[in-house]
């Protein structure tokens, strides 16, 4: 199972390889405000509309009543789709060294057999390879036995069976895995199949009914209900897939398995949790279909998948980052590095622009420009609008290929680095420059002040202010003269680089 631990203070949840939805709660009737009648203050009688009234200030009405609606037929939609949703098993070895404890043969899903909280608590006597077997839920594509699944599902596995809901097993082909998109392509030799419709993913939006069918822990046919709780939800590690975000009851063995709207369509693949127990704790996120079915159609035509890269680290932007490049709202992707011979690079973009459009579509943060880029096909040509310096301008890039690497991806940053003149401030020396990889820079010798305050620590490097390069203490200070209430400065700190927004004293 695929897990992430969160970076946050005060939220410990990771994120597990599963998905779904759970429970639907009912609208609430807002009541609607009369606007035909006036009652005049420290009257007792009735209102009255007379002409003689004195005139009153009109206030904002309360919103209409919402008018109560129905909850989807889910036991129809179960029987539609019940025969073509299956099992996946996958089995394989799992290399372990001599020391390792708590290698569990039943698989590396926690939870997809009770049997693991046990072998997990056993020492490893032997070195070298042990079996491995998991378990997950996938659904039927076309009659003629083209499955879909989650990458991580089959991820290793030397043989892999489809199981169907009247206990027929099938031994699968894999025709290809998208590790990107979590996505895994099955074939298995049958026809005359039940198969699933499928919906459009785009058009869901927050408060819709789903529906998962899977076998949570292994309990065959298991469904689970709830509503879309966010869209284009971007996740650590998986900026290039918009997860759909359920509050359903998923678990370990859902993973692969189909979420269906309230027509009986599928409109995603559920494929991770947040969670600190490794069971379900209320969030679940699944891959839109739309981007399911793109990734299918590659790999049965060519047997792989080819997303787009851009070559560029980039990160949200705040109300603070927005004031210092003179946006009008906090929304776009800020470029904090530039990778040299990529597409980025040969369009011309720079640290400090910011990427309002990606072909007309708009960058409300990073993740939206990660979706947008690894969507693109290698070699397309892409039109960006930017901001540079306080400039819109327009940016045409000849879209590169990702092939094992991630394209435009959120920067981690080390900090949240900050500073005034409150840093004693050096060049770098040649040794120094060639070390770290840059033209030029300053290397912070200590930070008080604000510059402590905000997190820079001795070691950082100040490549520019407001995206101009600097290359001494005095082109540092002449920048941030020139500003009276905050300037951004990029911040390299081992190989991460952030932009950070710095108050001035």
């Amino acid at each position: 199972m695929k897990t992430y631990k969160s970076l946050f203070a005060g939220a410990a949840a990771g994120v597990f390889a599963v998905g779904a939805v759970t429970g639907w709660v009912a609208p609430t009737l807002l009541g609607a405000a009369r606007a035909d009648t006036v009652q005049m203050p420290g009257a007792s009688g009735p209102a009255t509309t007379s002409a003689t009234a004195l005139p009153v200030a009109a206030s904002p009405a309360a919103p209409a009543a919402i008018p109560l609606g129905s909850a989807p037929n889910y036991r129809a939609i179960v029987a539609q789709n019940r025969d073509a949703v299956v099992g996946i098993i996958s089995a394989g070895e799992m290399k372990v060294s001599s020391n390792q404890p708590g290698f569990n043969p039943f698989g590396n899903d926690e939870g997809d057999n009770p049997l693991s909280q046990f072998f997990r608590q056993l020492p490893n006597p032997h070195g070298g390879h042990v079996p491995m077997h998991s378990q997950g839920s996938g659904f039927i594509m076309s009659a003629d036995g083209v499955v879909l699944t989650n990458a991580h599902v089959v991820e290793g596995a030397k043989e892999v069976t489809v199981k169907l809901i009247d206990h027929r097993e099938y031994k699968a082909k894999v025709l290809g895995v998208d590790k990107t998109s979590d996505i895994a392509v099955l074939k298995i030799e049958a026809s005359g199949l039940p198969f699933v419709r499928l919906g459009n993913s785009d058009q869901l939006r927050v408060g819709d009914y789903v529906l998962a069918i899977g076998a949570p822990f292994g309990l065959e046919e298991t469904a689970t209900a709830g509503i879309v709780s966010a869209t284009a939800r971007s996740l650590p590690g998986d900026a290039a897939v918009p997860f759909i975000q359920t509050d359903a009851a998923v678990n370990p063995g859902n993973s692969g398995g189909p979420l269906f709207d309230a027509t009986g369509a599928v409109v995603g693949i559920n494929s991770q949790i947040y969670t600190n127990s490794g069971g379900y704790q209320g969030v679940s996120f699944a891959i839109p279909i739309n981007l399911a079915e793109g990734v299918e159609q590659q790999i049965i035509k060519t047997g792989k998948v080819e997303h787009g890269r851009l070559g560029v680290e980039v990160q949200n932007i705040d109300q603070s980052l927005a004031q210092s490049f003179k946006l009008g709202t906090p929304a776009g992707a800020l470029i904090a590095k530039v990778e040299p011979n990529s597409a980025a690079a040969r369009a011309g973009l720079k640290a400090g622009d910011v990427i309002l459009k990606f072909n007309g579509a708009p960058i409300v943060d990073a993740g939206s420009l990660s979706v947008q880029v690894s969507g693109s096909a290698p070699g397309a040509r892409a039109t960006l609008e930017v901001m540079r310096e306080g400039k819109p301008m327009q940016i045409t890039a000849i879209v590169g290929s990702a092939g094992a690497a991630n394209l435009a991806s959120n920067g981690e940053p080390s900090s949240d680095a900050s500073a005034h003149l409150g840093m004693q401030l050096r060049p770098l020396t040649p040794e120094e420059r060639e070390q770290v990889g840059v033209a030029g820079g300053l290397v912070v010798e200590n930070a008080v002040g604000r510059a402590a305050e905000a997190g820079i620590q001795r070691g950082d490097v100040v490549l520019s202010v407001d995206g101009k390069p600097v290359q001494s203490v005095a082109e540092l200070r002449n920048l941030v003269h020139e500003h009276d209430k905050q300037v951004a400065l990029l911040i390299q700190r081992g190989e991460n680089r952030i932009f950070v927004p710095v108050e001035l004293g």
